[in-house]
């Protein structure tokens, strides 16, 4: 049975009463403030419903990640990288990053990041707490990415891309700067073929918790501004 989130109270039911189909449904209802958005990712869920649905939280089994030191990129990428055609940034436009994130997709009809969404990671943002990457093509936003860092852990939302290639180069910029910070994991959340061809694989959902476990109160150097 789905369990129904109420406003006071933060707490989420135990992963493995997820459901099966749809893979991972674990809740509805609850809102969006910063302090439950938190309490999700801590406890292993995330966020994820389309405009006139309840919000829902999802906990998928097997879970999508990718870990730093396993990222797999094609000579053809890495050349384009070593050509500098692109710059990249962190947290220089996040408002910006996930608008287009939004945007229409050729593929899907409408958007899961509507604008209660939008606010809410925007203010996790002014926290420290979410990040963005930005790819610029001569002075113009044409590709990123954002997610949430907590303790050795980052935790991929979204990506953009209206230049060919713009946001592999922002991601794979972003995972060598998460491996040399020391981060351990990047959830990727669901597979896509995008994401597995950089190495993204499933693991069990035990095993995700027990990262969460492991890495969630660990300090990091990261210094997004840098």
């Amino acid at each position: 049975m789905l369990t129904w989130l109420q406003r006071d109270n933060l707490s989420f039911p135990p992963l493995d009463k997820a459901l099966r189909e749809p893979n991972g449904l674990l809740a509805a209802g609850g809102d969006l403030l910063p302090a439950r958005l938190l309490a999700a990712y801590r406890h292993g869920c995330f966020p994820w419903y389309q405009d006139g649905q309840p919000l829902l939280w999802w906990s998928p089994d097997p879970r999508t990640v990718l870990l730093p030191d396993e990222l797999h990129v094609s000579r053809s990428l890495a050349k384009l990288i070593r050509q500098q055609r692109f710059e990249v940034s962190f947290d220089r436009d996040f408002a910006a990053v996930i608008q287009a994130c939004a945007g229409p997709r050729a593929y899907a009809d409408g958007t899961w990041i509507t604008q209660p969404m939008q606010a809410a990671y925007l203010h996790l943002h002014q926290q420290g707490i979410a990040h963005s990457v930005e790819v610029w093509l001569d002075g113009v936003l044409v590709g990123g990415l954002y997610g949430l860092a907590m303790g050795r852990l980052f935790f991929g939302e979204s990506m953009f891309s209206h230049t060919d290639n713009a946001s592999k180069v922002g991601f794979v910029t972003l995972v060598g700067k998460l491996r040399d910070w020391g981060f351990t994991l990047i959830d990727c959340q669901m597979p896509t073929q995008h994401l597995q061809s950089f190495g993204a694989k499933p693991i069990p959902r035990a095993e995700f918790a027990l990262y969460l476990q492991r890495y969630l109160d660990q300090p990091t150097p990261a210094d997004w501004r840098a």
